[in-house]
């Protein structure tokens, strides 16, 4: 059997002590199947004295990250800090400079600096691997970069934070509110103290803009993701959804057309009958749309110690079997520039929802807005007052009438212009919500 594959751990935390708890458990398997033994030697992480799940009595430890990275006793630097710049950065690159394999979960970092990261790792002929960066346990990555090769992609999308789900899952079961349903995540450890980066989507940007490079040969562009949260989901636009016969989830898409690639995050409404509407809970899926293959979807749980821990240990073995690929599958010099798409039409319309003061002429200024924007009505209806949102009242003429409407296939831009006039006209009295309606 060859030399042992020596690890040097730097963040010991959720997902380190998972893949530190996987190492002791599966030594001997792991071993047989990577042709060698596989173990950690060295860690570094914040807090020395905290206590972990796992034991680390044995491991060496070493204050600063970037002194770990270059450690002449490990082969493979895995970096599970986190953060997009910083110690991580600095650490990844050094560990490249000095020869040594990188794995990693950090996909911000990746979003951001992917591209030259991989460029690096390249020249110096070692790996980079990001399998547990998206989707947790669900191995999208490898699944893109090497099972996929033979086909062209037009479309990924899924659902790519479990925080999100999780929230519009249990708004939908228990006609909860946002508000209450967070506190609940936040208590069972689903959500953090400050959730914004979960709940206002750019957790799934940063992992989508992974999912885009992978799937269609491009440099990573974050800044280009287009991203809404779900902040502004109701228990109105909840049964409004039901009663339509769609589930309203947190969507990361990324699509390739003849203008060049989109990529958005935001809440969409999917048909009940999608594979897509019955992923609830924390899991997260992807679904892959390829030209040979056809339409393929992946379900999991995208987040928590053993599935991520199992991600990296995928990256692991790879490296001990010396499987060594560029990272996003192209070479890094051979992706192409983020060529951003033209705004488009979207397929299947949207839903709105409008608080309309009860005012004569009101409901015609607003037919009058969608008309000048060539945006046409499929459906349009005043819904039950217990399904109205909180601070309602319909006890005078000048009180609002909650008010849905459907549109037929339109732009985008269309949409926004229409509803930011309405707004200025003043017979709504609360911002307008507008949700994609994706035909899966």
């Amino acid at each position: 059997m060859m030399n042992g594959l020596k690890l040097g751990v730097a963040g010991v935390g959720t997902v380190g002590g998972g893949l530190l708890r996987l190492l002791a458990a599966r030594e001997g398997e792991l071993a047989a199947r990577a042709g060698r033994p596989i173990e950690a030697v060295a860690i570094s992480a914040r807090n020395r004295q905290k206590n972990r799940d796992a034991d680390i009595s044995q491991l060496r430890f070493v204050e600063d990250p970037v002194a770990l990275a270059t450690d002449p006793d490990i082969n493979v630097f895995v970096e599970l800090i986190g953060g997009e710049d910083g110690v991580a950065k600095q650490a990844i690159e050094a560990a490249l400079d000095s020869g040594k394999h990188v794995v990693t979960a950090n996909k911000a970092l990746l979003a951001h600096h992917g591209p030259s990261l991989a460029a690096l790792a390249e020249k110096n002929g070692v790996a980079l691997n990001f399998e547990a960066a998206v989707a947790g346990g669900i191995p999208v990555v490898k699944v893109i970069r090497e099972s996929l090769q033979g086909n062209d992609i037009s479309r990924v999308c899924g659902i790519l934070n479990g925080t999100c789900n999780y929230i519009l899952t249990l708004m939908e079961k228990e006609g909860r509110t946002f508000a209450d349903v967070l506190k609940e995540a936040q208590a069972q450890g689903y959500a953090e103290a400050d959730p914004t980066f979960d709940i206002g989507g750019f957790d799934a940007a940063h992992k989508l803009a992974l999912l885009t490079s992978l799937a269609f040969g491009t440099r990573t562009s974050f800044e280009s993701v287009y991203v809404e949260g779900i902040e502004s989901i109701t228990p109105a636009d909840i049964e409004a959804a039901d009663d339509l016969g769609y589930r309203i989830k947190l969507l990361g898409v990324a699509s390739r057309t003849d203008s060049g690639i989109e990529q958005r995050v935001h809440p969409s409404m999917v048909p009940k009958h999608s594979a897509i509407a019955e992923v609830d809970g924390v899991s997260n899926c992807v679904a892959i749309d390829g030209d040979f293959v056809g339409d393929i979807m992946l379900i999991g749980p995208g987040a928590g110690a053993g599935p991520t821990a199992s991600a990296v240990m995928s990256d692991l073995i790879d490296i001990a079997r010396g499987h060594v690929l560029p990272p996003f599958g192209s070479k890094a010099e051979a992706l192409k520039p983020y060529q951003p798409a033209q705004m488009r039409a979207h397929e299947g319309g949207y839903y709105i929802r409008l608080s309309v003061y009860d005012r004569t002429g009101a409901f015609a200024a607003i037919a009058a807005r969608m008309a000048e924007e060539g945006i046409s009505i499929e459906s349009i209806v005043q819904r039950r007052p217990n399904a109205e949102p909180p601070g309602f009242n319909q006890r005078d003429e000048d009180s609002p009438a909650f008010v849905v409407m459907i549109t037929h296939r339109t732009t985008e831009a269309a949409i926004r212009k229409a509803l930011d006039a309405i707004e200025r006209d003043g017979h709504v009295d609360q911002k307008p919500q507008m949700i994609r309606i994706e035909k899966l």
